[in-house]
């Protein structure tokens, strides 16, 4: 009898351990930049201390927002999809046109009923975030990180060449001015960076379009919108950044290291450089900020960098457990997390409650200063079709000859229209 109760028992514990390794999900997650795995860590870890029976495996991180994308519709092609992507807002409409194309999009409706519905969505998410993760009406992610491009300057610089910290520029002349006014405290100086020609997307040349209040693409999104003036004027100005601001034409990582190394005035950067930033200067330099400069004060606009956690497993049960992370990732504790180990601002507009980031805020005004134009945010949109990558590749060798002065204004912005143009859509 007793070996009978024995073996009985061996088979129940041998039952229970079954049941839960199959309850426990592991879930392959895809992200962008290498340089974010440590909060993306951080987050994960938090969220499987509360969830033990769900674990985040993170996959090799890619090199950028388009590497990521080009990854994940390989997957898609391949039947290999992870089960979460961290997929940039610009590139989110393409992938999911080619997740629906195959059947394999995942939208969230149901999942954020069971959450709360609008009410929860409400509560939680600014009509600007949650607009990020929207494709034709129907949202597909959760707002993970975000940012909007802001001036970064060395008040050390701008107070040698005159400047005057209480009363920055608030127009590009006046920002040009001042740095070519930097630009002559030395040879080793450089006024600003912009680095419009070596970005490794096309944010910050929308940006050129969207602060002038000007549109980028036509009304049916089948052609760009600037074309005309507005483009013009875009390029105009990212020539004026080189010839009379002293801006020299280097790669993007360079062009980092130079502001950090305390020989830039004043660098366009995003808000998540904000911890790097003054974690570099510390000891050399004070780093400032302030908020993007736009020359139409009542139209103008800024476009909205980050990534949004979308689900790209096909299987119900996972699907239900990789919604929970996503939501861990965009709720008041995970955001406070991914904030202060990047920079970047909260998705969630609960996680700026005092206690959360709030104080945190007060403190530090330069992580800041992208929350202080939210309202000029815009969604960052992409291209119809399948070519965003290919598409700003060809505009950025183009900006890059226009601003070396290789190549006219005029015939760069005419290039680059007939260019893009015969690649959308395609």
């Amino acid at each position: 009898m007793k070996q009978l109760l024995s073996t009985a028992a061996l088979g129940a514990t041998l039952l229970a351990s079954t049941v839960a390794a199959q309850a426990e999900v592991t879930l392959n997650v895809l992200h962008a930049w290498p340089g974010h795995r440590h909060f993306h860590e951080d987050v994960a870890n938090a969220f499987m201390e509360k969830n033990p029976d769900i674990k985040i495996n993170f996959l090799a991180p890619a090199e950028s927002y388009d590497q990521a994308h080009q990854a994940i519709i390989r997957d898609a092609l391949t039947g290999n999809l992870p089960d979460i992507v961290f997929s940039g807002y610009h590139l989110l409409p393409e992938l999911i046109e080619q997740l629906q194309a195959r059947e394999l999009d995942v939208p969230l409706a149901p999942f954020i009923e069971a959450a709360g519905g609008a009410e929860w969505l409400e509560k939680n998410y600014n009509p600007a975030m949650i607009n990020l993760t929207t494709v034709k009406g129907e949202i597909y992610g959760l707002p993970f990180n975000a940012s909007t491009p802001i001036v970064f300057y060395n008040a050390d610089l701008v107070k040698k060449a005159g400047g005057d910290l209480d009363n920055m520029p608030e127009d590009w002349d006046g920002w040009i001015e001042l740095a070519g006014k930097v630009d002559a405290l030395g040879d080793d100086i450089t006024g600003m960076s912009y680095a419009v020609d070596a970005w490794p997307d096309d944010w910050l040349w929308r940006a050129l379009i969207s602060q002038q209040g000007a549109p980028f693409m036509n009304e049916d999104g089948t052609a760009v919108a600037w074309n005309d003036d507005s483009g013009k004027k875009a390029l105009e100005l990212a020539v004026r950044f080189v010839k009379d601001a002293g801006m020299k034409q280097m790669e993007f990582s360079q062009s980092r290291q130079q502001f950090a190394a305390g020989l830039t005035g004043f660098t366009i950067q995003s808000v998540n450089s904000a911890r790097s930033f003054e974690e570099l200067a510390k000891g050399k330099f004070t780093v400032g900020s302030t908020i993007y400069p736009v020359a139409d004060k009542a139209n103008g606009k800024v476009p909205t960098g980050g990534n949004g956690g979308i689900i790209t497993t096909q299987d119900a049960e996972r699907q239900k457990a990789a919604f929970e992370y996503i939501k861990f990732a965009a709720s008041p504790e995970g955001q406070k997390l991914a904030v202060l180990g990047s920079g970047y601002m909260p998705t969630n507009q609960l996680a700026m409650a005092p206690e959360l980031l709030g104080d945190f805020y007060a403190k530090n005004p330069n992580w800041k200063t992208s929350l202080n134009q939210l309202e000029r945010a815009i969604p960052w949109g992409g291209y119809p079709g399948t070519n965003a990558v290919e598409i700003w590749r060809t505009q950025r060798d183009i900006i890059s000859a226009v601003m070396a002065g290789d190549l006219s204004v005029e015939d760069g912005l005419a290039e680059m229209v007939d260019e893009t143009n015969a690649l959308i859509g395609k």
